[in-house]
């Protein structure tokens, strides 16, 4: 379930967590094709860090059986290898991510389409080989017209979904992440937990202060794909942070430049001046998504889109004369300098 997003920088040093270990408890590991991080204040909590290690391994071992396309019989693989057009039962997870992530290309207007993996395949930026080739139309309309969300149909009393084409596949690469880390945080919550970051592959969600009590310090990465510098800095409490780019992958063919984020509605990649895009919400699944559906749309739709829904948005736009960032009254409050 790997996905490029705009790199997200912990400020480290500006928690002085040096000092302060005995109060700290920090757990890595790896996941979906990347890197996680835990950071976890304890305040006098007695918590075992083998066995919130080994809990947190469960929890994102599932997700994975469930929702990974590169486990060929995780519950999604074998949902998209069925090629029927009947009602198929899954697991409340699976349902509810795939569920959501069909309200999202709604909310977008199909900008956020969890079929358009075929479409992101053929350009070379999926699991399968690089050919680097630039599909003609033709190719590209054969495959779309087995794309589209609204081809999919769900029975939420029973949590079924059905394909009005057998063909239809799903890929989760752009929300499963954030939904990790809201079921990381349930976790942590039930614990009695109120003070941690939980970080999956740049998606993150901050929750109280970290250990010198104060919010969470969060940068956002330049749109610069020669160095790593931080944008801006971003105070996180009690909120989830998703950021996506295309400043980073992409291909070059006789002069012409491609990005690695496919417009579900055209089928072939983004030719916007949007470069990176940062959201916040409530939930990491929910920003996870909308930072994909944002990217594909663009800067002026995009921002009309979170101003209408309420939703926290940072852009970093291309100029003649390089970037400039943009952002809502909604993400303003959150912004430390």
């Amino acid at each position: 379930m790997q996905k490029v997003f705009l790199i997200i920088i912990l400020l480290t040093s500006l928690c002085a967590c040096q000092n302060l270990n005995k109060e700290l408890m920090v757990i890595n590991g790896l996941t979906m094709g990347t890197s996680y991080s835990i950071k976890i204040v304890l305040n006098g909590i007695a918590l075992d860090k083998n066995t919130v290690h080994r809990n947190i391994e469960k929890i994102l071992a599932d997700i994975n059986q469930a929702m990974s396309t590169y486990i060929d019989d995780s519950e999604l693989s074998l949902f998209n290898q069925s090629r029927t057009t009947d009602w198929q039962v899954l697991s409340a997870d699976l349902y509810r991510v795939i569920e959501h992530g069909n309200q999202l290309s709604l909310i977008s207007n199909g900008a956020f389409d969890i079929t358009v993996g075929p479409l992101v395949n053929l350009w070379g930026f999926g699991p399968a080989p690089y050919t680097r080739d630039t599909p003609s139309d033709s190719v590209i309309q054969s495959i779309k017209q087995h794309t589209g969300y609204e081809k999919l149909d769900f029975d939420e009393s029973s949590h079924r979904i059905s394909k009005s084409d057998p063909v239809v596949t799903i890929d989760l690469a752009g929300i499963a992440k954030g939904f990790a880390i809201d079921k990381i945080a349930q976790y942590l919550d039930e614990w009695g937990v109120t003070d941690y970051l939980v970080e999956i592959g740049g998606e993150l969600i901050g929750k109280g202060t970290n250990a010198k009590q104060q919010a969470w310090q969060i940068g956002i990465e330049q749109a610069n794909p020669l160095k790593r510098s931080v944008q801006r800095i971003v105070s996180l409490d009690n909120i989830a942070m998703a950021s996506s780019g295309d400043y980073r992958n992409y291909f070059e063919k006789d002069g012409i430049r491609y990005s690695h984020t496919i417009n579900p509605l055209t089928g072939s990649p983004i030719t916007h001046t949007l470069a990176a895009v940062t959201v916040l919400h409530s939930s990491a699944m929910h920003a996870d998504a909308l930072a994909t559906a944002f990217m594909v749309s663009g800067p002026e739709k995009s921002l009309a889109l979170a101003n209408d829904i309420g939703v926290a948005l940072f852009m970093i736009i291309k100029t003649n004369s390089g970037f400039e960032e943009r952002y809502n009254e909604h993400f303003q409050p959150y912004l430390t300098h």
